[in-house]
C-alpha cells in the first residue's frame, strides 16, 4: 500500500473533521459537458466500525459546505458521531467541491452532484455500502435523488425539508432568485427574496422587530458565497425531479416542515405515501427553519428512526 492510500485509509477509520479533497479526474456530466480534475471536499467524525455498519452520508444545503455543517454533529446531536462514523460530503457549487468559482463552470445537475458523490465514497474511501444518507434542505433533495440513483446503497435514507420534484411555487422563488442575480440589484436582492421564505409571515410578524438588520444580516452572509456559485446550484435545483419511487429499496424517514415557504412539503408527503415510508411533520411556525426550532423533536424521531 502507498503512502497515500495509507493515508486515506487512516482517514477512514477515524474521524479528523478536517477537510479532505478527493480528486477524481475527468468528471463527465449528463450533458455530454465535463469537469476537469473534479474534486469533491469531504469531512469525516467518529469512528468507523470494524465491520463498516454505521457510515452515515450528510449532504450539504444550499449554499453551505461541509464545514457548516458541523454544528449538526457530534454526541447526541443529530448525526450522532458517538455511535456512527459521520462522512459529510460538499456539493457542486459549494466552493469547496468543483464549482465556477474553482473553475468548473460547467453546468451540473442533481444527479451530477450524487454520482460524483458516490464515486468519492467508492473508489476513494472505499465504502460499498453505509447505513444511512441524510441531509437538510438541497441536502434533503441530493438524498432523494440517492435512493433512485443508488437503491441498494444505503439501508436507511432521510431527507430533511428536501422535495423529490420541486412545486411550481418553489420554481418561482429559484427562477426568481436567478434572474435577480443578473440586475443591478445582485445579490442584495437574492437575499431578500430568500430570508423572505426562511420564516412564515406570521413568525417574522412576531419575532423580528429589526428588519433592517435581518435583511442586512442575511445579506451579509450571502455576500460570502461566490455569485457563480450560487447560480449554478440554483439551476440545479431548479432542474431537480427524480421520477418514479418504483426503485426505492431503503428504509426511509421522510421529514418535511407543514409551514414551509422555500421547500413546499407537498411533494415529500406524496412520495412518504407512494414509497410505503414513515413521515415525520414538524408543525408552528418557523417554516423552513423549523429544523431549528424543533431540533430537539427532529433528533430524537432521527434517532429513533436509525435505532429500528
Amino acid at each position: 500500500m502507498t503512502a497515500t492510500l495509507l493515508i486515506r485509509a487512516s482517514q477512514v477509520v477515524a474521524g479528523d473533521s478536517s477537510l479532505h479533497l478527493a480528486h477524481l479526474g475527468d468528471f463527465a456530466l449528463e450533458n455530454g459537458q465535463s469537469i476537469h480534475d473534479c474534486r469533491v471536499g469531504y469531512r469525516t467524525h467518529g469512528q468507523l466500525a470494524e465491520d463498516k455498519s454505521n457510515v452515515i452520508v450528510v449532504l450539504t444545503w444550499f449554499g453551505g459546505t461541509s464545514e457548516g455543517v458541523e454544528s449538526w454533529i457530534g454526541p447526541g446531536k443529530l448525526y450522532d458521531s458517538s455511535k456512527y462514523f459521520v462522512v459529510v460530503i460538499d456539493a457542486f457549487g459549494d466552493g469547496v467541491s468543483s464549482s465556477p468559482s474553482n473553475g468548473a463552470t460547467a453546468q451540473f445537475t442533481m444527479r451530477d452532484m450524487v454520482r460524483a458523490q458516490h464515486e468519492l465514497l467508492t473508489r476513494e474511501l472505499g465504502l460499498d455500502h453505509v447505513f444511512a444518507v441524510s441531509g437538510l434542505s438541497m441536502g434533503g433533495m441530493q438524498t432523494f435523488q440517492w435512493v433512485v440513483s443508488y437503491p441498494d446503497y444505503m439501508s436507511k435514507a432521510i431527507p430533511i425539508v428536501g422535495t423529490p420534484k420541486l412545486t411550481s411555487y418553489d420554481l418561482l422563488l429559484w427562477k426568481t432568485e436567478l434572474s435577480l442575480i443578473d440586475t443591478p440589484a445582485g445579490m442584495k436582492a437574492a437575499a431578500d427574496i430568500n430570508e423572505m421564505h426562511l420564516h412564515t409571515p406570521s413568525y417574522i410578524a412576531a419575532h423580528v422587530h429589526d428588519i433592517d438588520a435581518l435583511m442586512k444580516n442575511h445579506e451579509d452572509l450571502l455576500y460570502k458565497i461566490n455569485i457563480h456559485d450560487y447560480a449554478s446550484q440554483l439551476r440545479a435545483m431548479i432542474g431537480h425531479d427524480i421520477g418514479s419511487t418504483a426503485t426505492i429499496h431503503a428504509k426511509m424517514l421522510v421529514v418535511v416542515s407543514e409551514q414551509d415557504h422555500m421547500v413546499n412539503p407537498a411533494p415529500a408527503r406524496e412520495f412518504a405515501s407512494a414509497s410505503h415510508s414513515e413521515l415525520l411533520a414538524l408543525t408552528g411556525d418557523c417554516g423552513h427553519l423549523a429544523t431549528v426550532c424543533k431540533s430537539e423533536r427532529l433528533t430524537h424521531e432521527v434517532a429513533n428512526f436509525l435505532q429500528r
